[in-house]
């Protein structure tokens, strides 16, 4: 391995060493806090028994077994998943389309996603092969069809599908979707109650199930795109810098809108729409560690789960017994720090 290389993996050591902390933080911060308070110690010790076989001390009470296994580690996982899964799919949007105001619903992905939810809401659908999994495979579904209908009109107007003309696609197709989502909204008596708690985001009451329905989209989602980093940095220099330097352009921009839309159709199938994640995570991460998208990616998958992670633990607590909607505590969050982030920067670049 050459040693330039070697001394900046050396170099970032301490960011990853700081990312990883967080995330464990959150997850066991997540796990410990609700109306019943339970010890870091006594979190590890449950796990270490249920999962490596370890006994129990006497100083931890039996019933808090499932209320960690059962109830609040469950929902943390899932709440982790989606919010590295809407990070890294921000960051990859970010350096592939060059644009800092891209995030995970730039393309319409989210909005064919949460049609097919609304309409299994709407339409009371409930497959025999899928039972209570038909909302989330549907959004899946819808999710990856935009996508592709996205991409085909892209082609079809642009042969070179330049960034420009798959954002303004994406731009068509969500606003259509939007619509859509609206109009359904209109229609609908009993069921709007339950559309439009879907639509502000929750993980709650998801179980071990949902998780491992997101778990597969997560891990080929965020394999692809991380081996995608160098690829990532040629894009930000402009199409034709990354050819020059031996990117298939076409292919490759396919292959990371591919996998970046998987990871935020999947996320938004399973917890509903939740914004400013893969927005603002991305940013300040990379005002932490740089441009460079072998490190951002890996960074903003860490940094964007153990967000969420507290952003839900604020929405379980804030008025607790009461939960407010998850996508209400990010955008409260989101949207004033993404204002300080966006007029800081142009700032700079005005004076």
């Amino acid at each position: 391995m050459p040693k330039p290389f070697t001394r900046k993996c050396f170099s970032k050591l301490p960011m990853y060493i700081m990312a990883v902390t967080a995330a464990v933080f959150s997850l066991l911060a997540g796990v410990s806090t609700g109306s019943l308070s339970i010890p870091f110690s006594s979190i590890i010790e449950i796990l270490a028994s249920q999962w490596l076989g370890m006994p129990l001390s006497s100083d931890v009470p039996s019933d808090w077994v499932p209320i960690v296994m059962a109830i609040r580690l469950p929902r943390v996982v899932l709440a982790f998943l989606v919010g590295a899964s809407l990070a890294l799919a921000g960051a990859a949007f970010q350096g592939l389309l060059k644009n800092a105001l891209a995030d995970p619903y730039t393309l319409g992905v989210s909005s064919g996603a949460s049609v097919g939810a609304v309409l299994v809401i709407f339409l009371g659908w409930q497959w025999p092969l899928f039972g209570t999994f038909t909302l989330p495979i549907v959004s899946i579904l819808c999710g990856m069809a935009t996508l592709a209908a996205v991409l085909a009109f892209t082609r079809a107007v642009d042969r070179r599908m330049s960034v420009e003309t798959i954002i303004l696609a994406g731009i068509i197709f969500g606003a259509f979707f939007s619509a859509f989502i609206s109009l359904m909204i209109a229609l609908t008596g009993d069921e709007l109650r339950q559309i439009i708690s879907w639509l502000m985001g929750s993980v709650a009451m998801r179980g071990w199930k949902y998780s491992g329905l997101l778990f597969p989209f997560f891990l080929i989602g965020a394999v692809v795109l991380i081996a995608n980093g160098r690829e990532l940095n040629a894009f930000a220099f402009g199409e034709a810098v990354a050819l020059h330097v031996g990117v298939d352009v076409a292919r490759r921009k396919i292959v990371i809108l591919t996998a970046a839309a998987f990871l935020t159709g999947a996320a938004v199938s399973v917890s509903g729409t939740i914004g400013f994640v893969g927005l603002v995570v991305p940013h300040i991460v990379r005002l932490l560690c740089g441009p460079d998208y072998r490190v951002l990616l890996p960074l903003s998958l860490l940094y964007g789960g153990a967000f969420l992670v507290f952003a839900d633990l604020a929405a379980r607590t804030i008025i607790e017994p009461r939960e407010l909607p998850i996508g209400v505590i990010t955008s409260l969050v989101g949207a004033p720090l993404f204002a300080v982030l966006f007029f800081r920067k142009t700032k700079r670049k005005l004076g």
